[in-house]
C-alpha cells in the first residue's frame, strides 16, 4: 500500500516520499517497507534511528524523522488501524456443526452458530445466536453461551457455567472447576481431610474477555461472578465465590483467593496476590507482586509491596537502607571531628 493511500484511510497528512508500505513494526525493530509510530517526544532518539520507511507522528511534532511522515491526531490509534489493514484476513467460521462434534439433541442452538471439530456440548446447554465455538471445546450440562461469544480451542466450561453476550475465551481457559474447599478434622488424634462439595456455578457478564490458561473456580454455593467488560489476562487464578463488579482488569499470574469482592474499575497487576474474604473498593489498583492481606477501602488508590501499602510508604521503606548508610557515614565523620577536638 502506498503511504499516500494509507494517509487517506487514516485521515492524516503525508510528508515526504510516497513509499510503498507492507507491514507495521516498532521503532527499534522496523525495517524498510515498515510503518511505525511515535507519540511522545521523549522517544525522539528512537525516531531518529529507526529503519522504518514511514512514521506516524502527531501534528505538533517538530523534531523531524529520517523517513516519510504521516501526521495524525493519535499515532497509537492510527497504527492499530493500519496494522489491521496490513494483516491477513481473520479466519471465517461459517455457521454449522462439524461432523465430528458431539452435540446432545437437547441442546438449544441459536441461528448462525459455528461448532468446530471434536467439540462436545452436553445436554440442556444453550448456545446463543452467532456464537463461535472452535475445535476441542467442552461445554457441560446446563451451560449457557451468550450471543456473539467466541470460544477458542480447548476451553472447558464445566456444568452450569453461564456466559453473557460477546464473551471471548482464549485457548485453554477453564471455568467451573472445583475450588480449594476442604475441612480438616481429627480422628483418633490424626488429621482427616474432608472435601467440601463445590455446588455453585461460574457466571460471566457481557463483554468479558479471558486470556489463555486462566482458571476460575465454581462457587461452593451460589456463584463466582465476573462482571461486564472485565478483562482478564493469561495464567490468572480466581477462587470460588469471588465477585468482580465489572470494568476491571486482572493481569497475568495474579491470584485472587475465595470469596473476595473486587469493585468496579479496579486493576490488579501481574503476580499480585489477594487474600480471601476481603473487599477491594472501586477504582483501586493493586501493583505488581503486591500482597493484599486485608480489605482496601479506597482511601489509597494504588497499593504496592507485601503487605500492600501506599506508594509513599513503600518508597520510605525502600529508602530506609540508604538513609541508614548515610546516617552511619555522617556519624563516623562526627566521631572523627570530636576525636580531633579532644586532642586540642
Amino acid at each position: 500500500m502506498k503511504a499516500s493511500e494509507l494517509a487517506v484511510q487514516l485521515g492524516g497528512v503525508l510528508e515526504g516520499t510516497d513509499v510503498e508500505l507492507f507491514a507495521c513494526g516498532g521503532l527499534e525493530e522496523a525495517r524498510a517497507g515498515d510503518l511505525s509510530f511515535c507519540k511522545d517526544p521523549k522517544h525522539v532518539k528512537l525516531v531518529a534511528e529507526t529503519k522504518a520507511s514511514c512514521v506516524l507522528l502527531p501534528p505538533d511534532w517538530t523534531l523531524g524523522a529520517p523517513c516519510a511522515i504521516i501526521r495524525v491526531e493519535d499515532p497509537n490509534h492510527a497504527c492499530m488501524k493500519a496494522a489491521a489493514l496490513f494483516a491477513p484476513p481473520a479466519p471465517v467460521r461459517a455457521p454449522g456443526v462439524h461432523p465430528t462434534a458431539i452435540v446432545d439433541p437437547s441442546v438449544k442452538l441459536g441461528v448462525n452458530v459455528h461448532i468446530g471439530p471434536y467439540t462436545i456440548v452436553e445436554k440442556n446447554a444453550v448456545v446463543g445466536d452467532g456464537a463461535v465455538i472452535e475445535a476441542q471445546v467442552f461445554i457441560g450440562e446446563y451451560c449457557e453461551v451468550g450471543a456473539g461469544s467466541h470460544i477458542y480451542p480447548q476451553v472447558t466450561l464445566r456444568e452450569g457455567t453461564k456466559l453473557g453476550k460477546g464473551v471471548i475465551l482464549h485457548c485453554g481457559v477453564r471455568l467451573g472447576g472445583d475450588g480449594y474447599g476442604y475441612n480438616t478434622t481429627f480422628e483418633n488424634g490424626l488429621p482427616k481431610i474432608e472435601k467440601i462439595p463445590q455446588l455453585g456455578i461460574v457466571e460471566l457478564g457481557d463483554g468479558v474477555e479471558i486470556g489463555s490458561n486462566t482458571t476460575i473456580d465454581r462457587a461452593r454455593i451460589g456463584r463466582t461472578y465476573i462482571g461486564p467488560m472485565t478483562k482478564i489476562d493469561n495464567l490468572v487464578q480466581i477462587g470460588h465465590n469471588v465477585k468482580v463488579a465489572g470494568y476491571s482488569g486482572i493481569i497475568a499470574q495474579a491470584g485472587v483467593a475465595g470469596s473476595t469482592q473486587i469493585g468496579s474499575g479496579c486493576l490488579i497487576w501481574a503476580q499480585a496476590g489477594i487474600s480471601g474474604h476481603i473487599k477491594i473498593a472501586d477504582g483501586v489498583q493493586v501493583g505488581p507482586q503486591a500482597g493484599v492481606p486485608q480489605s482496601l477501602d479506597g482511601s489509597i488508590k494504588y497499593v504496592i509491596g507485601t503487605p500492600a501499602t501506599s506508594m509513599k510508604d513503600m518508597a520510605a521503606v525502600a529508602l530506609a537502607p540508604k538513609l541508614i548508610q548515610k546516617t552511619r557515614a555522617e556519624l563516623k565523620a562526627l566521631k572523627a571531628e570530636v576525636a580531633e577536638l579532644k586532642k586540642v
